[in-house]
C-alpha cells in the first residue's frame, strides 16, 4: 500500500471515530475544504457548514467497518477513496453503503472535497 492510500485510509478512520464519539462537526469541519460538498444516501448534498451544523445533533454510531478499500489517483494532487461502509447503531439495522471520498491536498495535508455514499440493499 503506498502511501496516499495509508494517508486516505487513516482519514476516513478518524472521520468514523469522530463519528462515533460525537466529535464529528469539529473533524468535517477542519478537514472539509470550504467548498467540500457531502452528498449522503437520504438525498441531501451538504455544504461544509450543512455537515458542521447536521453532526452537532446527530446520534453517534456504536461501530463502524471499513472494507474492500482502493484508491484512484486522479491527479497529482487529488484522490478518490472508494470502500464499503458499514455503520452501527443500537435497535437499528446496520446502514450500508458504498462510499467515496475525494480529497484533494492542500497547505501540505489532504482535504476532503467531496464525499458520497450509495446504499447497498440489504437482504430482507
Amino acid at each position: 500500500m503506498d502511501a496516499t492510500a495509508e494517508d486516505l485510509i487513516a482519514l476516513e478512520h478518524d472521520g468514523w471515530r469522530s463519528l462515533c464519539d460525537g466529535t464529528g462537526g469539529d473533524y468535517y469541519g477542519d478537514l472539509m475544504t470550504a467548498e467540500g460538498t457531502m452528498i449522503l444516501a437520504h438525498g441531501f448534498a451538504l455544504t461544509r457548514a450543512e455537515v458542521i451544523a447536521s453532526l452537532a445533533d446527530a446520534p453517534p454510531w456504536e461501530r463502524y467497518e471499513i472494507e474492500d478499500e482502493r484508491v484512484i489517483a486522479l491527479a497529482e494532487d487529488v484522490a478518490s477513496l472508494v470502500y464499503t461502509g458499514r455503520g452501527f447503531r443500537p435497535d437499528e439495522p446496520p446502514f450500508v453503503a458504498l462510499m467515496s471520498s475525494t480529497y484533494v491536498r492542500e497547505g501540505g495535508r489532504w482535504r476532503l472535497a467531496i464525499y458520497q455514499q450509495t446504499p447497498v440493499p440489504q437482504d430482507s
